[in-house]
Protein backbone atom coordinates (compact mmCIF):
# COMPACT_ATOMS: atom_id res chain seq x y z
CA UNK A 1 0.00 0.00 0.00
CA UNK A 2 0.66 3.62 -0.08
CA UNK A 3 2.70 5.25 3.06
CA UNK A 4 3.29 8.87 3.20
CA UNK A 5 6.38 9.85 5.42
CA UNK A 6 7.45 13.46 5.91
CA UNK A 7 11.62 14.27 6.60
CA UNK A 8 11.57 17.20 9.16
CA UNK A 9 13.34 19.75 8.28
CA UNK A 10 13.41 18.61 4.26
CA UNK A 11 17.09 17.70 3.62
CA UNK A 12 17.80 17.92 7.13
CA UNK A 13 15.22 15.42 8.20
CA UNK A 14 16.63 12.90 5.01
CA UNK A 15 20.44 13.39 6.57
CA UNK A 16 19.49 12.91 10.52
CA UNK A 17 16.84 10.30 9.69
CA UNK A 18 14.07 12.05 11.56
CA UNK A 19 10.92 11.34 9.61
CA UNK A 20 7.27 10.64 10.62
CA UNK A 21 5.04 8.88 8.94
CA UNK A 22 1.54 10.26 8.41
CA UNK A 23 -1.66 7.27 9.24
CA UNK A 24 -3.80 6.50 6.56
CA UNK A 25 -6.37 7.77 8.87
CA UNK A 26 -5.36 11.00 8.97
CA UNK A 27 -4.49 11.33 5.46
CA UNK A 28 -8.16 14.13 5.17
CA UNK A 29 -7.19 15.86 7.61
CA UNK A 30 -4.76 17.04 5.62
CA UNK A 31 -6.36 18.61 3.60
CA UNK A 32 -6.94 21.69 6.66
CA UNK A 33 -3.20 22.49 5.06
CA UNK A 34 -4.65 24.55 2.52
CA UNK A 35 -5.83 26.95 4.69
CA UNK A 36 -2.90 27.37 6.54
CA UNK A 37 0.23 29.06 5.45
CA UNK A 38 4.34 27.66 6.73
CA UNK A 39 5.26 23.95 6.30
CA UNK A 40 3.96 21.63 8.74
CA UNK A 41 7.85 20.15 8.43
CA UNK A 42 9.44 23.13 8.49
CA UNK A 43 12.81 24.06 6.35
CA UNK A 44 16.60 23.43 7.06
CA UNK A 45 18.04 25.53 4.40
CA UNK A 46 20.64 22.29 3.98
CA UNK A 47 22.54 22.23 0.58
CA UNK A 48 23.57 18.60 0.32
CA UNK A 49 26.77 19.18 -1.68
CA UNK A 50 27.84 21.67 0.91
CA UNK A 51 29.80 19.22 3.26
CA UNK A 52 31.63 21.58 5.11
CA UNK A 53 28.34 23.30 6.17
CA UNK A 54 26.08 19.71 6.68
CA UNK A 55 29.48 18.69 9.19
CA UNK A 56 29.59 21.97 10.91
CA UNK A 57 25.65 21.48 11.54
CA UNK A 58 26.27 18.30 12.83
CA UNK A 59 23.44 16.46 10.05
CA UNK A 60 26.65 14.18 8.92
CA UNK A 61 29.53 12.82 10.02
CA UNK A 62 33.41 13.65 9.01
CA UNK A 63 33.66 11.21 6.13
CA UNK A 64 30.45 10.87 5.02
CA UNK A 65 28.91 12.38 1.76
CA UNK A 66 25.39 14.18 2.51
CA UNK A 67 24.38 12.71 -0.68
CA UNK A 68 25.44 8.96 -0.05
CA UNK A 69 23.59 9.97 3.54
CA UNK A 70 20.46 10.83 1.97
CA UNK A 71 20.41 8.30 -0.88
CA UNK A 72 20.64 5.21 1.71
CA UNK A 73 18.28 6.98 4.08
CA UNK A 74 15.49 6.62 1.29
CA UNK A 75 16.58 3.42 0.67
CA UNK A 76 16.23 2.40 4.12
CA UNK A 77 12.67 3.92 4.41
CA UNK A 78 11.99 1.88 1.14
CA UNK A 79 10.99 5.61 -0.10
CA UNK A 80 10.30 5.32 -4.06
CA UNK A 81 9.47 8.92 -4.39
CA UNK A 82 10.46 11.76 -2.94
CA UNK A 83 8.60 15.23 -3.53
CA UNK A 84 10.95 18.56 -2.45
CA UNK A 85 8.94 21.67 -2.33
CA UNK A 86 11.15 24.56 -2.47
CA UNK A 87 12.76 27.49 -5.06
CA UNK A 88 15.69 27.07 -7.41
CA UNK A 89 18.18 26.32 -4.38
CA UNK A 90 16.39 22.78 -3.37
CA UNK A 91 15.17 21.93 -6.61
CA UNK A 92 18.49 22.04 -8.07
CA UNK A 93 19.60 20.41 -5.17
CA UNK A 94 16.96 17.61 -6.08
CA UNK A 95 18.32 17.64 -9.43
CA UNK A 96 21.63 16.67 -7.88
CA UNK A 97 20.33 13.86 -5.86
CA UNK A 98 18.46 12.79 -8.48
CA UNK A 99 21.26 12.32 -10.51
CA UNK A 100 23.40 10.70 -8.00
CA UNK A 101 20.47 8.19 -7.43
CA UNK A 102 20.28 7.04 -10.95
CA UNK A 103 24.19 6.71 -11.01
CA UNK A 104 25.12 5.06 -7.60
CA UNK A 105 21.94 3.09 -7.03
CA UNK A 106 20.29 2.61 -10.20
CA UNK A 107 17.76 5.20 -9.79
CA UNK A 108 15.84 3.82 -7.84
CA UNK A 109 14.01 6.64 -6.24
CA UNK A 110 12.51 8.87 -8.35
CA UNK A 111 12.60 12.38 -7.24
CA UNK A 112 9.48 15.00 -7.90
CA UNK A 113 10.57 18.90 -7.44
CA UNK A 114 7.75 21.15 -6.69
CA UNK A 115 8.77 24.94 -7.79
CA UNK A 116 7.53 26.67 -4.31
CA UNK A 117 9.38 30.50 -4.20
CA UNK A 118 7.57 33.36 -4.59
CA UNK A 119 10.21 35.49 -6.54
CA UNK A 120 9.10 33.17 -9.25
CA UNK A 121 12.70 33.38 -10.73
CA UNK A 122 13.01 29.58 -12.00
CA UNK A 123 13.82 28.52 -15.66
CA UNK A 124 12.22 27.04 -17.89
CA UNK A 125 8.81 27.73 -15.23
CA UNK A 126 6.19 29.64 -16.49
CA UNK A 127 4.97 30.94 -12.42
CA UNK A 128 5.81 29.46 -9.29
CA UNK A 129 3.79 28.47 -6.49
CA UNK A 130 2.97 31.28 -3.64
CA UNK A 131 4.01 34.41 -6.61
CA UNK A 132 0.45 35.31 -6.99
CA UNK A 133 -0.64 34.77 -3.27
CA UNK A 134 2.97 37.40 -1.92
CA UNK A 135 1.85 39.82 -4.65
CA UNK A 136 -1.86 40.05 -3.06
CA UNK A 137 -0.49 40.13 0.30
CA UNK A 138 2.12 42.87 -0.22
CA UNK A 139 -0.24 44.53 -1.85
CA UNK A 140 -2.74 44.53 1.26
CA UNK A 141 0.16 45.36 3.37
CA UNK A 142 1.20 48.41 1.57
CA UNK A 143 -2.52 49.68 1.69
CA UNK A 144 -1.93 50.06 5.27
CA UNK A 145 1.74 51.59 5.29
CA UNK A 146 0.95 53.70 2.54
CA UNK A 147 -1.19 55.69 5.25
CA UNK A 148 1.90 56.85 7.02
CA UNK A 149 2.52 59.24 4.25
CA UNK A 150 -0.44 61.37 6.13
CA UNK A 151 1.57 60.62 9.77
CA UNK A 152 4.66 63.16 9.18
CA UNK A 153 5.30 66.23 6.57
CA UNK A 154 7.46 65.18 3.53
CA UNK A 155 7.23 61.34 4.11
CA UNK A 156 9.26 59.04 2.02
CA UNK A 157 8.34 55.44 2.35
CA UNK A 158 10.39 52.57 0.80
CA UNK A 159 8.56 49.12 -0.01
CA UNK A 160 10.79 46.39 0.17
CA UNK A 161 9.85 43.03 -1.62
CA UNK A 162 11.84 39.75 -1.41
CA UNK A 163 13.63 38.91 -4.96
CA UNK A 164 17.43 38.35 -4.73
CA UNK A 165 17.68 37.79 -9.17
CA UNK A 166 14.08 38.94 -10.20
CA UNK A 167 11.98 41.83 -10.01
CA UNK A 168 8.74 39.72 -10.58
CA UNK A 169 7.72 39.68 -6.77
CA UNK A 170 8.25 43.67 -6.74
CA UNK A 171 6.35 44.43 -10.09
CA UNK A 172 3.53 42.39 -9.47
CA UNK A 173 2.75 43.70 -5.88
CA UNK A 174 2.96 47.02 -7.57
CA UNK A 175 0.29 46.34 -10.16
CA UNK A 176 -1.88 44.68 -7.73
CA UNK A 177 -1.33 47.33 -5.26
CA UNK A 178 -2.32 50.16 -7.57
CA UNK A 179 -5.64 47.80 -8.53
CA UNK A 180 -6.34 48.55 -4.78
CA UNK A 181 -5.80 52.15 -5.15
CA UNK A 182 -7.78 52.21 -8.53
CA UNK A 183 -10.53 50.85 -6.58
CA UNK A 184 -10.86 53.16 -3.93
CA UNK A 185 -11.51 55.85 -6.35
CA UNK A 186 -9.96 58.63 -4.78
CA UNK A 187 -10.23 61.76 -6.56
CA UNK A 188 -7.44 62.76 -8.93
CA UNK A 189 -7.97 66.66 -7.69
CA UNK A 190 -9.31 67.26 -3.98
CA UNK A 191 -8.48 70.23 -1.06
CA UNK A 192 -7.79 67.68 1.15
CA UNK A 193 -4.12 67.03 -0.05
CA UNK A 194 -3.60 63.17 1.28
CA UNK A 195 -7.15 62.35 0.05
CA UNK A 196 -6.12 62.92 -3.45
CA UNK A 197 -4.79 59.66 -5.45
CA UNK A 198 -1.55 61.36 -6.04
CA UNK A 199 -0.32 60.76 -2.64
CA UNK A 200 -1.47 57.07 -2.27
CA UNK A 201 -0.12 55.78 -5.61
CA UNK A 202 3.63 54.42 -6.31
CA UNK A 203 5.87 57.25 -7.28
CA UNK A 204 8.57 54.91 -8.47
CA UNK A 205 9.41 50.93 -8.91
CA UNK A 206 13.72 49.97 -8.51
CA UNK A 207 14.42 45.87 -9.63
CA UNK A 208 17.26 44.77 -10.28
CA UNK A 209 16.48 44.48 -14.15
CA UNK A 210 16.01 48.34 -14.91
CA UNK A 211 19.49 50.15 -14.38
CA UNK A 212 19.12 52.62 -11.44
CA UNK A 213 20.76 56.20 -11.91
CA UNK A 214 19.97 57.36 -7.99
CA UNK A 215 20.85 61.07 -9.59
CA UNK A 216 18.53 61.21 -12.31
CA UNK A 217 15.79 60.01 -9.57
CA UNK A 218 16.73 62.18 -6.58
CA UNK A 219 15.83 65.20 -9.24
CA UNK A 220 12.38 63.34 -10.24
CA UNK A 221 11.44 62.55 -7.01
CA UNK A 222 12.34 65.59 -5.61
CA UNK A 223 9.70 67.41 -8.22
CA UNK A 224 7.19 64.76 -6.64
CA UNK A 225 7.91 65.41 -3.05
CA UNK A 226 7.70 69.50 -3.62
CA UNK A 227 4.32 68.68 -5.61
CA UNK A 228 2.32 66.01 -3.74
CA UNK A 229 3.84 66.10 -0.01
CA UNK A 230 5.28 62.79 -0.08
CA UNK A 231 6.93 60.11 -1.97
CA UNK A 232 6.13 56.12 -2.25
CA UNK A 233 8.90 53.98 -3.55
CA UNK A 234 8.62 49.92 -4.27
CA UNK A 235 11.99 47.84 -4.85
CA UNK A 236 13.09 44.53 -4.65
CA UNK A 237 15.64 43.24 -2.05
CA UNK A 238 18.35 42.54 -5.01
CA UNK A 239 17.82 45.50 -6.17
CA UNK A 240 21.28 48.20 -5.88
CA UNK A 241 23.35 44.73 -4.29
CA UNK A 242 25.89 44.94 -6.62
CA UNK A 243 26.68 48.61 -5.93
CA UNK A 244 26.65 47.89 -2.59
CA UNK A 245 28.87 45.04 -2.73
CA UNK A 246 31.00 46.57 -4.88
CA UNK A 247 31.21 49.70 -1.97
CA UNK A 248 31.72 47.20 0.56
CA UNK A 249 34.79 45.34 -1.32
CA UNK A 250 36.15 48.67 -2.22
CA UNK A 251 36.27 49.42 1.96
CA UNK A 252 37.76 45.92 3.10
CA UNK A 253 34.43 45.21 4.68
CA UNK A 254 33.33 41.23 4.77
CA UNK A 255 30.04 40.51 2.64
CA UNK A 256 28.18 38.40 4.42
CA UNK A 257 26.93 35.05 2.79
CA UNK A 258 24.71 32.13 3.41
CA UNK A 259 25.11 28.33 2.90
CA UNK A 260 24.56 28.56 -0.84
CA UNK A 261 26.81 31.52 -1.50
CA UNK A 262 24.18 33.87 -1.47
CA UNK A 263 24.48 36.99 -0.35
CA UNK A 264 23.10 37.88 2.92
CA UNK A 265 21.03 40.55 2.30
CA UNK A 266 19.59 41.45 5.52
CA UNK A 267 23.18 41.93 6.55
CA UNK A 268 23.62 44.21 4.29
CA UNK A 269 20.36 46.08 4.02
CA UNK A 270 19.63 47.51 0.84
CA UNK A 271 17.06 49.66 2.47
CA UNK A 272 19.04 51.80 4.60
CA UNK A 273 21.26 52.03 1.57
CA UNK A 274 18.70 53.95 -0.52
CA UNK A 275 17.39 56.03 2.36
CA UNK A 276 20.78 57.25 3.35
CA UNK A 277 21.20 58.15 -0.24
CA UNK A 278 17.86 59.86 -1.33
CA UNK A 279 16.69 61.26 1.54
CA UNK A 280 18.56 64.65 1.65
CA UNK A 281 18.49 65.17 -1.95
CA UNK A 282 14.61 65.16 -2.15
CA UNK A 283 14.40 66.97 1.18
CA UNK A 284 12.50 64.07 3.26
CA UNK A 285 11.62 64.98 6.42
CA UNK A 286 11.15 61.53 7.65
CA UNK A 287 11.80 58.22 6.14
CA UNK A 288 10.48 54.68 6.91
CA UNK A 289 11.35 51.66 5.68
CA UNK A 290 8.58 48.65 5.20
CA UNK A 291 9.68 44.92 4.49
CA UNK A 292 6.12 43.03 3.55
CA UNK A 293 8.61 40.15 2.40
CA UNK A 294 7.33 37.41 5.57
CA UNK A 295 4.01 38.84 6.09
CA UNK A 296 3.32 38.29 1.94
CA UNK A 297 5.41 34.85 1.91
CA UNK A 298 4.01 33.18 5.56
CA UNK A 299 0.37 33.68 4.04
CA UNK A 300 -1.75 30.81 2.97
CA UNK A 301 -2.66 29.96 -0.46
CA UNK A 302 -4.56 31.86 -2.60
CA UNK A 303 -7.24 30.30 -4.87
CA UNK A 304 -4.58 31.01 -8.09
CA UNK A 305 -2.14 29.28 -6.22
CA UNK A 306 -4.03 26.34 -4.97
CA UNK A 307 -5.22 25.41 -8.63
CA UNK A 308 -1.76 25.28 -10.26
CA UNK A 309 -0.73 23.42 -7.07
CA UNK A 310 -3.14 20.99 -7.74
CA UNK A 311 -2.77 20.70 -11.43
CA UNK A 312 1.26 20.00 -10.61
CA UNK A 313 0.73 17.58 -7.59
CA UNK A 314 -1.91 15.28 -9.97
CA UNK A 315 0.98 15.38 -13.24
CA UNK A 316 3.57 14.79 -10.49
CA UNK A 317 1.91 11.66 -9.01
CA UNK A 318 1.38 10.03 -12.97
CA UNK A 319 5.19 10.99 -13.90
CA UNK A 320 6.31 9.39 -10.52
CA UNK A 321 3.99 6.68 -11.49
CA UNK A 322 5.35 6.43 -14.74
CA UNK A 323 9.23 6.10 -13.30
CA UNK A 324 10.11 10.06 -14.39
CA UNK A 325 11.93 12.47 -11.95
CA UNK A 326 11.67 16.27 -13.05
CA UNK A 327 10.40 19.45 -11.74
CA UNK A 328 6.91 19.86 -12.26
CA UNK A 329 5.69 23.30 -13.58
CA UNK A 330 4.32 24.74 -16.91
CA UNK A 331 6.94 24.69 -19.33
CA UNK A 332 7.95 28.03 -21.10
CA UNK A 333 9.95 26.40 -23.67
CA UNK A 334 7.18 23.87 -25.29
CA UNK A 335 4.18 24.58 -27.03
CA UNK A 336 1.50 25.70 -24.90
CA UNK A 337 3.07 25.41 -21.66
CA UNK A 338 2.39 22.48 -20.52
CA UNK A 339 1.98 21.27 -16.98
CA UNK A 340 5.32 18.48 -16.67
CA UNK A 341 7.92 16.66 -15.13
CA UNK A 342 11.00 19.39 -16.46
CA UNK A 343 14.07 17.58 -17.04
CA UNK A 344 16.34 18.69 -14.07
CA UNK A 345 18.95 19.26 -16.27
CA UNK A 346 16.99 22.08 -17.21
CA UNK A 347 16.38 23.61 -13.79
CA UNK A 348 18.26 26.91 -13.10
CA UNK A 349 17.52 29.87 -10.66
CA UNK A 350 18.26 33.82 -10.91
CA UNK A 351 15.79 34.03 -14.38
CA UNK A 352 14.85 37.52 -14.58
CA UNK A 353 11.68 39.45 -14.92
CA UNK A 354 10.53 40.33 -18.31
CA UNK A 355 10.35 44.06 -18.18
CA UNK A 356 9.26 44.43 -21.71
CA UNK A 357 5.74 43.12 -20.99
CA UNK A 358 3.22 45.57 -21.59
CA UNK A 359 1.26 45.70 -18.53
CA UNK A 360 4.51 46.87 -16.53
CA UNK A 361 5.89 49.86 -19.29
CA UNK A 362 2.39 50.91 -19.20
CA UNK A 363 2.72 51.12 -15.12
CA UNK A 364 6.23 52.59 -15.24
CA UNK A 365 4.75 55.26 -17.62
CA UNK A 366 1.68 56.11 -15.91
CA UNK A 367 4.00 57.02 -12.39
CA UNK A 368 6.39 59.01 -13.90
CA UNK A 369 9.49 56.69 -14.08
CA UNK A 370 9.64 56.91 -18.00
Amino acid sequence: GLTLRMYLGGYKGMLTGDSIVIPEHQWDSLDSLNTVGGSPIGNSRVKLTNVADCIKKGYVQHGSTPLEVASQQLIKDQVHVVHTIGGDDTNTQAATLSDYLLEKHNGKVAVIGMPKTIDNDVYPIVQTFGADTAAVQGARFFENVVNECTANPRMLILHECMGRDSGYLTAATAQKYRDILNAQGLPVGSDLPFHRKSARDIHAIWIPELKLDLVAESARLKKVMDEVGCVNIFFGEGTGVQEIVADMEANGDAVPRDAFGHVTLAKINPGQYFSQHLADNIGAEKTIVQKSGYFARSAAANDFDRQLIGACAEAGVAAAIDGHSGCMGQDEDKPNTPIRAIEFSRIKGGKPFDISQEWFQQMLKEIGQV
